[in-house]
């Protein structure tokens, strides 16, 4: 399989993965709510995305990045992840945490 599509068929199954995640509150997933953007990832299973909460206070901000992240790792051939927070409260925090737990 040509690099390209390798790439783009672990995206396709990195986004099929996110649809799994749902929001308890709104029921909606991630992947429909936009919390997740600008997916990146190559042939050496490094991705990296950027994690949007619905609000800067949202209550469940860091449960649903935890289930992200655990929804990503189970794509076979990722390897590691690079998260990045935004519009949050505590984005920095919650970026650091995040990402120590590689």
């Amino acid at each position: 399989m040509e690099p390209d599509k390798q790439v783009e068929r672990l995206k396709t199954l990195i986004i099929a993965r996110l649809r799994t995640v749902i929001d308890p509150e709104t029921g909606a997933d991630v992947v429909r709510m936009r919390l997740v953007e600008d997916i990146t990832v190559n042939l050496q299973g490094e991705v990296s995305y950027i994690f949007r909460p619905s609000s800067p206070l949202c209550p469940i901000a860091v449960y649903l990045v935890q289930q992200i992240k655990q929804a990503v790792s189970y794509v076979p051939g990722i390897k590691t992840q690079k998260i990045t927070v935004r519009d949050y409260v505590a984005a920095e925090e919650l970026t650091k945490l995040i990402n120590q737990e590689n």
